[in-house]
């Protein structure tokens, strides 16, 4: 196992060529800007929306995605998982020419096979394991973000130079890139949001109903729970001193109490849900059922927006908290 870092790229790989950052949202934003920055030659290919005129704003050369697409040498593909598939057939693959590369930002759509992809050209993955504007912020303050990468096909015999040199220039080398196949890349990262994800989520909204019907304050509740951000620095604390080394840096009562409740947790249905929804991932039938979704118009997605738009208890006290912070003294 290795970690590729700056002394492992060749910058000038990039030199002369340009590349096509395919989508403006927080993301493609982010990663044309750092590869700006960094002294590449950089077009957006995105449709006529807000963000295309974003990208205007920031000074780019904005073209359609077909124009974008025949106007670089490396496309970097920047658009929603859901919406690659029928994007990448009608407006990217077409015009690809042979030696010329494309990288992806996540594995979903190489995992599942939800791309034809051509024979002659390289197949790069470059994903980035931080938020979007982060990854435009680590790179402003020189930190850099892991990413995992790839080379997927490599057509021109250089497709881990310019995979390399896109990642130098993108900030991703100053932390660390880790190479890791597509198809894993995207289980490892499908498995811990349909895992882990829930089970934290849940366990905050439970334990705040429960409090707050225990007489607990609510606003006490949500900043106890992240706002004060001490959950966020236990978080950190797994990455800077190791998982069970961190137990240390809390007290007695925390680690006591902590271990006594951990032992009482149903491992047996966690494990077996955590396996179900490994086997459900592998075999492809999230994807499916996603695509399906997609081509339905989004029933699920609309349902969530309007969870996250109705009025609830938390967020209510989140935004007393704030308010409150917000008036000086």
């Amino acid at each position: 196992m290795r970690f590729y870092r700056e002394p492992d790229a060749d910058p000038t790989v990039l030199d002369g060529c340009c590349v096509a950052v395919l989508g403006y949202g927080n993301l493609g934003r982010s990663f044309a800007l750092n590869l700006r920055d960094s002294g590449v030659s950089v077009v957006i290919g995105n449709r006529d929306d807000e963000y295309r005129s974003a990208a205007r704003d920031d000074g780019f050369t904005v073209l359609g995605i077909s124009e974008a697409v025949e106007a670089a040498g490396i496309v970097v593909v920047l658009i929603p998982d859901e919406e690659i598939p029928e994007c990448f057939t009608a407006s990217i693959r077409p015009h690809l020419r042979p030696g010329e590369a494309v990288c992806f930002a996540s594995g979903y759509a190489l995992a599942f096979g939800l791309v034809d992809l051509p024979a002659g050209i390289d197949v790069l993955l470059l994903a980035p394991r931080m938020l979007g504007e982060e990854v435009r912020r680590s790179y402003v303050d020189g930190a850099g973000f892991f990413a995992y990468i790839s080379v997927e096909q490599d057509a021109s015999g250089r497709g881990l130079d310019r995979l390399l040199a896109l990642a130098h220039a993108a900030g991703v080398l100053r932390k660390g890139a880790m190479p890791l196949r597509a198809s894993d890349e995207a289980l490892l990262d499908l498995f811990i949001e349909q895992t882990v994800g829930p089970y934290l989520g849940t366990t905050i909204q439970v334990a705040f109903a429960l409090g707050v019907d225990a007489g607990l304050p609510p606003e006490a509740m949500v900043l106890e729970m992240y706002m004060s951000g001490e959950m966020a620095r236990t978080f950190q604390a797994f990455a800077d001193a190791g998982f069970f080394e961190s137990v240390g840096w809390h007290g007695v009562v925390a680690q006591y109490g902590g271990f006594l409740r951990t032992m009482e947790l149903d491992r047996g249905a966690m494990t077996a849900m955590f396996s179900s929804v490994l086997e459900d991932i592998r075999s492809g039938g999230f994807a499916a059922r996603f695509q399906e979704e997609r081509d339905a118009g989004g029933p699920t997605l609309a349902a969530i927006a309007a969870v996250k738009e109705a009025g609830n208890a938390m967020t209510e006290a989140e935004r007393r908290v704030r308010d409150a912070l917000a008036t000086r003294p």
